[in-house]
């Protein structure tokens, strides 16, 4: 019983969020494309998955690693987005559901990171490990962390896309007519 009422509720936030989606402007497309292009040549560059000449890489890349990396660049320039206010609303604080997405879609991308690279280039990895720990216990892991960032980088995003509709931000006129309506009620 309880199972059907979560996909239902799945299944309407999914809705929401291409809602939201199809409402956005030209700005908030701009910031999307420009974020996910920048955070692609970052991650890409620095991971080797673009050939350059300032990094090397030990173990070549897998198949996967190149999927996990687009898909991941395109989701984080969509959540980024989700951060510009639309034109003519006012300043709200951050919700606690808010702070939530932001970790998740921090998260995701840092775990982009770690899933894509060499895992005997990865610091981290090769003074917790050493280089035969990383290649055995390390590599092994970087499928996992793939998933797990494409699955915390689209829920952050169905969050805040979805609350983009279902909780719509008052523009300025409207706080001022609440704030002038409470004010002629006292």
């Amino acid at each position: 019983m309880g199972r059907g009422r979560n996909v239902a509720a799945m299944r309407q936030r999914s809705e929401l969020a291409l809602r939201a989606l199809r409402a956005w402007g030209p700005r908030q497309v701009f910031v999307a494309a420009g974020v996910a292009i920048g955070f692609a040549v970052l991650v890409g560059v620095a991971t080797v998955l673009i050939p350059n000449p300032w990094f090397a890489r030990e173990i070549e890349t897998v198949w996967w690693n190149y999927p996990v990396w687009i898909l991941t660049a395109i989701g984080v320039g969509l959540l980024t987005a989700t951060y510009m206010r639309p034109a003519g609303t006012g300043g709200v604080t951050e919700t606690p559901t808010e702070r939530r997405s932001t970790r998740m879609g921090l998260a995701g991308g840092v775990l982009t990171w770690f899933a894509v690279g060499c895992p005997v280039c990865n610091k981290i990895a090769l003074i917790a490990l050493g280089y035969s720990g990383a290649i055995t216990w390390f590599a092994p892991l970087q499928p996992v962390l793939a998933v797990a960032a494409l699955l915390l980088t689209a829920i952050a995003l169905v969050w805040r896309l979805s609350g983009q509709v279902a909780c719509p931000m008052p523009t300025k006129r409207e706080v001022r007519a609440r704030g002038a309506a409470t004010e002629l009620a006292r």
